[in-house]
């Protein structure tokens, strides 16, 4: 690390989303997933950094989620996604005005495989591992990631928090050997649902993690902003040789949401790692990091889909 251009990898999942609301006549289809995360990272990642996508697409929607990819100018100038021959995968979201009332996944993308990840991972910097889908990679293969890989890893969860019914439903569930994910990660994003889903109590739960190896945890409040745990001192790009010692006093605190009429939720959390990892590779203070985080998130809910998002994050005219 230090010499030219860094690079961080992106794991995760391109989702085409359909989106039924109660307040619109018909729905609305657009990408999804990684793509929120890799919009806020266009908008936010240093000048000396650039984003490198291991990602694997379906073979139905590979040409539009290249597409998708080249419109964007953080990624590295050879970047593709991986096509798979299996289809896509797809997401039915049905609202109430904010509310989410189900979600539905349908698809077939398969997981990274260790002796797949390994060699595409060997030059990069850093990485940024979104549970999209929740069928990124098993732990098994996060296991030897962690162990093969150098850098700093950013890990979101989401997903492993859900099952896939018969219908394709997510239904919310309990996350076997969580103690062993969280000890593959640096950072550790959750929000308050599957916070709960691991313990009741969240300072038992963040000294549980921090105690596995991670250097700080991330909880989403929605409207309320964000919570953190951390054993100072925090520097993501200075992966400390042994983990922070049990009983050392964890700093926690609560950064505020801004102020915003939501129009439209989704990929609110996505948009939040995406910037949060971003601004603590430019070397951001945790709380700093995760003010700016918030605003991209705020930022967020006034538009709809990931397709242009970037311009929209950055205050620009967005491209019709």
């Amino acid at each position: 690390m230090g010499r030219g251009v860094r690079r961080l990898g992106i794991i995760g999942t391109m989702v085409w989303d359909t989106i039924h609301r109660d307040a619109d006549p018909e729905p609305i289809e657009e990408w999804g997933g990684i793509a929120y995360a890799l919009a806020a990272l266009e908008t936010s990642l240093p000048e000396d950094w650039e984003f490198v996508p291991l990602i694997k697409v379906g073979r139905d929607l590979a040409p539009q989620a290249n597409e998708f990819l080249q419109s964007l100018t953080r990624r590295s100038s050879a970047a593709r996604f991986i096509e798979v021959p299996e289809p896509n995968n797809r997401v039915t979201l049905r609202y109430q005005g904010l509310e989410r009332t189900a979600e539905l996944l349908s698809g077939g993308v398969p997981p990274w495989q260790w002796h797949e990840l390994g060699p595409m991972v060997r030059d990069l910097d850093a990485l940024y591992v979104n549970f999209i889908s929740g069928f990124e990679a098993t732990l098994e293969t996060v296991r030897h990631l962690r162990h093969g890989f150098g850098g700093p890893i950013y890990a979101d969860l989401h997903s492993l928090f859900l099952s896939v019914a018969s219908d394709g439903r997510r239904v919310p569930q309990a996350l076997a050997d969580v103690s062993e994910w969280l000890s593959c990660f640096d950072i550790v994003q959750l929000n308050e649902d599957e916070l709960n889903l691991i313990g009741s109590d969240p300072m038992e739960v963040a000294a549980m993690a921090l105690d596995r190896g991670v250097r700080l945890l991330i909880v989403t409040l929605e409207n309320r902003g964000a919570v953190y745990f951390t054993v100072p001192p925090f520097d993501l790009l200075k992966r400390p040789t042994v983990a922070a010692a049990s009983g050392q006093p964890i700093r926690t605190a609560r950064i505020d949401a801004l102020p915003v009429e939501a129009r439209d939720p989704t990929g609110c959390g996505d948009v939040f790692g995406g910037a949060l990892v971003a601004q603590l590779i430019r070397g951001d203070a945790v709380e700093d990091a995760v003010r700016a985080a918030n605003a991209a998130a705020a930022r967020n809910v006034q538009y709809r889909g990931a397709t242009s998002l970037h311009h929209h994050l950055r205050g620009e005219i967005v491209p019709q």
